[in-house]
């Protein structure tokens, strides 16, 4: 994410409101240090939603050849992978293994990905009653009850994530192992996509069917059967 000096608009990470963010307060600014090769600046910005504080960082040194900059941005605070967190619908044990995922990948992909694969293996047993204690069994388990653009993401985890070559990946998910190109970023988009299909769509479902249920009560007619 691109450094959020005041005025620029963009999401705050803490409330995920897009807006355009404000000085930190009066007499505050950002601040910077300098070498005759390199200079860093800080820029400390307020969301005038949630009024909590979000801090970028520029950092630029010459390059090697010495004719040109090479210049790094990034948001430093919050720690944030520029994620939305896991839906509150989903269970705070696979949450939380989600957003730690997103959390750790700007930092290691390796790590991100044992973790998202430990959470896709606990989703799998718990949301969609699979009984393997292998992740990429418990894939061919799930699968068929998938819509297909669903169930081609879901494949593609071990095929992205070549499992036939690194076989402790569905035995061991939580393993620090060595990661493909994307392998950790494809395991979040189809985290995402299986909680919105076993949490939040469920979820928005029923509340319809239990306010549906109140005005067919309040008319005197029977309620709709449970699925």
């Amino acid at each position: 994410m691109p450094i959020l000096p005041p005025g620029s608009r963009g999401k705050c990470l803490h409330c995920q409101t897009v807006v355009r963010f404000e000085p930190p307060g009066e007499g505050h600014s950002g601040a910077f240090a300098q070498t005759p090769n390199e200079r860093i600046d800080l820029w400390p910005v307020r969301c005038p939603q949630c009024g909590r504080l979000t801090v970028s960082i520029r950092h630029q040194t010459r390059d090697e050849a010495g004719e040109g900059q090479v210049t790094v941005e990034q948001v430093i605070w919050p720690l944030s992978s520029g994620r939305p967190p896991a839906p509150p619908e989903v269970p705070e044990r696979i949450a939380r293994d989600y957003d730690d995922a997103a959390l750790v990948l700007p930092f290691s992909a390796k790590a991100s990905a044992a973790l998202s694969r430990r959470c896709l293996q606990v989703l799998l047993w718990e949301a969609a009653n699979t009984h393997s204690q292998n992740l990429s069994q418990q894939i061919d388990e799930v699968l068929p009850s998938l819509p297909a653009y669903i169930a081609e993401n879901l494949d593609a985890v071990r095929q992205i994530g070549n499992f036939a070559a690194h076989e402790q990946k569905s035995q061991a998910t939580g393993a620090i192992l060595d990661v493909e190109p994307g392998e950790a970023e494809w395991n979040l988009d189809v985290l995402e996509a299986l909680f919105d299909f076993y949490y939040v769509r469920p979820e928005i479902e029923r509340k319809k069917r239990e306010e549906l249920n109140k005005k067919l009560t309040e008319a005197g007619k029977p309620p709709l059967k449970q699925p």
